[in-house]
């Protein structure tokens, strides 16, 4: 008897198995989290590929030679990782999820088949990149670009075949940053949309404002144009879309968004939503007991609107990956939610934005107001001033701030001031309220009233 209940004990003190498929941001937070919290916790986190913990987003200053070697994108080396006391599993790939018996099966690199039991199990697969109906994106020369493999075959190309030109396809943030980018490489960019101006997640005023800097390095901007095919004439690429368009290239990059990358969760049951993204609660729980998922594969909580959206960004699945790796471990935490800040680097411009726009705003049963303000970004008698634009977002019925965008010179603190908007809204201010705010001041970096109050201030003179 004595025999039996030893048994038992040291099943109760065995340590929690906790396998995370995904060594991503997500990912790879949930493990830091969870040795974080209990030392004893046998963390394995199963990664497809051989780059656990890369920064994706920094894959277009590689492939522009900024960042000249490929391995100072990662956010820790495999060993720091593993010094943590988490197991990686790298080059196996997740196949299957059976929740029943609490296993994982995967297959390496040689094709063999293996089984990982859980005791908790978090899904951190991200996303892949929307392959657009577009003919001809299996030819030579053209690239979707979200992976480290994608950043690799497309620094082939261009070393090997240097090329003099490049169309690139999808106008947002990678498409951007890759003009920028190939642009820096000295080749003919021309960059193709099909929005009425780039960057659609700003307003118009702000999207000119980007064509008018990506025109002046000499980046051809095509709007409105939705491409249909790509062919192979001689050495050459041709690119041709609506409205006539046709364009001689020797390269061509797509990158028209992203997609969550969500099958492992079709044969367990686990609830699936909007865009194919994981159903999740804020707390980062599926409807499957013991699964959590979290990153660019789930939905995401929006703070303003009190619903769940796709807005896969790495900040958030930072957060999202942090939560799950603690409350996997007996944790209640929730998750916060997403205002949707960004920001991105176009040569010498920066463009922030948070929460909602107009359209936006009007679209959730919001009363918005839009007021655009132009100021220095810093004393204009100290040398090196820039004009930076916002444009504040507040309704006029309650004067709740909304939203904001800003752009202006990559050194005039452009993601400083959407920051001081985002934590604004975050915390429910009103418009007025941000007049009162304590902020630092100096001439060379800002002044008295600080162009964040500013533009505050001019839209409560329109409220």
């Amino acid at each position: 008897m004595g025999t039996i209940q030893n048994h038992q004990s040291e099943i109760q003190n065995l340590p929690t198995k906790l396998v995370i498929i995904g060594g991503s941001d997500a990912g790879i937070s949930a493990a830091l989290r969870a040795r974080e919290l209990d030392s004893t916790v046998d963390v394995t986190v199963i990664v497809a590929d051989n780059f656990p913990n890369f920064s994706i987003c920094g894959i277009p200053f590689y492939l522009s030679g900024e960042v000249p070697d490929w391995r100072n994108l990662a956010h820790r080396t495999a060993d720091e990782i593993t010094q943590t006391g988490i197991n990686l599993l790298v080059n196996h790939r997740a196949t299957n999820i059976d929740a029943e018996q609490k296993s994982v099966e995967m297959v390496n690199q040689e094709g063999e088949i293996k089984n990982l039991n859980y005791d908790k199990l978090i899904i951190g697969t991200g996303a892949i990149p929307v392959e657009p109906a577009i003919e001809g994106l299996e030819l030579s020369g053209v690239f979707l670009l979200h992976s480290m493999a994608d950043s690799f075959a497309i620094h082939r190309h261009l070393t090997n075949q240097s090329p003099k030109s490049a169309v690139i396809i999808g106008d947002g943030y990678i498409g951007l940053e890759m003009a920028d980018g190939l642009t820096h490489r000295g080749l003919d960019v021309t960059l193709v949309g099909r929005s009425p101006t780039v960057m659609r997640t700003v307003d118009g005023s702000i999207g000119n404002l980007i064509a008018s800097e990506l025109q002046s390095r000499g980046v051809e901007v095509v709007n409105s144009v939705e491409v249909k095919t790509i062919k192979e004439n001689g050495q050459e690429l041709v690119v041709y879309g609506t409205n006539s368009f046709s364009k001689k290239t020797d390269m061509v990059i797509v990158a028209v968004g992203v997609q969550p990358l969500t099958e492992l969760a079709h044969n367990p049951g686990i609830k699936i939503g909007k865009r194919d993204a994981i159903q999740v609660n804020r707390k980062m729980e599926t409807n499957i007991p013991d699964i959590y998922a979290a990153g660019d594969c789930v939905e995401t909580w929006h703070r303003l609107l009190g619903e769940y959206i796709y807005l896969p960004l790495g900040t958030t699945a930072h957060k999202q990956g942090r939560i799950a790796g603690e409350n996997a471990l007996g944790g209640n935490e929730e998750f916060a939610g997403s205002l949707g800040t960004q920001v991105v680097k176009i040569f010498d411009i920066a463009v922030a934005r948070t929460g909602l726009r107009d359209s936006d705003a009007k679209a959730a049963g919001f009363h918005p107001l839009t007021v655009e303000f132009e100021t220095w970004d810093h004393k204009v008698y100290y040398p090196g001033a820039k004009k930076l634009r916002i444009r504040v977002t507040g309704d006029t019925e309650t004067g709740q701030l909304l939203g904001a965008q800003i752009a202006g010179h990559y050194q005039g603190e452009v993601a400083k001031r959407i920051d001081i908007f985002a934590t604004a809204i975050f915390h429910n201010m009103k418009v007025d309220e941000l007049s009162q705010l304590d902020l630092s001041y100096t001439p060379p970096l800002s002044s008295p009233w600080e162009p964040v109050q500013m533009s505050a201030q001019a839209w409560m003179k329109q409220f």
